[in-house]
């Protein structure tokens, strides 16, 4: 009961950390460089400097969809940031070239999250199909021992809990390049600067309390697992 407690605790936070996250960008996105630079500009001057001229910056439908594909190497950028000349713009797109240098350099937990994409895809499907049919119909139990159901369920969600733990680093690490990379080349003022961090920040709280989420939802299902041997 404890723990279940906690997963609702966890489940508030979380949108409780998406709210704050949507007010402060829509709050710091008001506020213009004082380069007048756009996220595009950001992200191709971050590029630049980084010598990566193989990556391309293109825009993305949607909003807080920024993302680095490692695959195309491609930087895309949320139709609100690509344009925008806002500080939070350049916070984003910088954060998103840092995922770009993480790759250039085989920042090795990048790495390990990317080997990790394909499991973490099946267990998130399986994990899914498994509690569809144990809601619907209780056939599943009837072929397979309630502890090899539970077992299933604990590696499935063991993998998806190890891509979140591996997550924190390379989100961090991603937001302490784009915060090193806007001082030390002044694109950023030092109030700018600030700025750009607490975006960062809160962005990064998400992902942390994912991680605690999944982390006790693991928990969670050992520990019925041992009240079910």
């Amino acid at each position: 009961m404890t723990i279940f407690i906690i997963l609702i605790g966890f489940m508030i936070l979380g949108f409780i950390a998406q709210g704050r996250l949507k007010s402060k960008f829509r709050k710091y996105e008001k506020i213009g460089l004082q380069n007048g630079l756009s996220g595009r500009e950001i992200a191709e001057k971050m590029l630049a400097d980084n010598g990566i001229y193989d990556v391309q910056v293109i825009s993305t439908p949607g909003r807080l969809t920024d993302h680095y594909n490692p695959k195309d190497k491609t930087v895309n950028l949320s139709e609100s940031v690509y344009e925008s000349r806002s500080v939070a713009a350049a916070a984003v797109a910088a954060h998103e070239v840092g995922h770009a240098v993480q790759h250039a350099t085989a920042y090795r937990w990048l790495e390990l999250r990317s080997t990790m994409v394909p499991i973490v895809s099946f267990s998130s499907k399986a994990i899914n199909i498994i509690f569809m049919v144990m809601i619907f119909g209780s056939f599943l139990l009837q072929l397979f021992p309630i502890n090899l159901v539970f077992l299933v369920v604990i590696f499935l969600q063991a993998a998806i809990t190890l891509f979140s733990l591996v997550t924190l680093p390379v989100e961090y690490d991603a937001s302490n390049r784009a915060l090193a990379w806007l001082k030390t080349t002044n694109t950023a003022n030092s109030s700018e600067h600030a700025i750009a961090k607490d975006a960062l920040g809160a962005a990064a709280n998400t992902y942390l309390i994912a991680a605690l989420a999944s982390l006790t939802t693991l928990a969670y299902y050992i520990l019925s697992f041992l009240g079910n041997d």
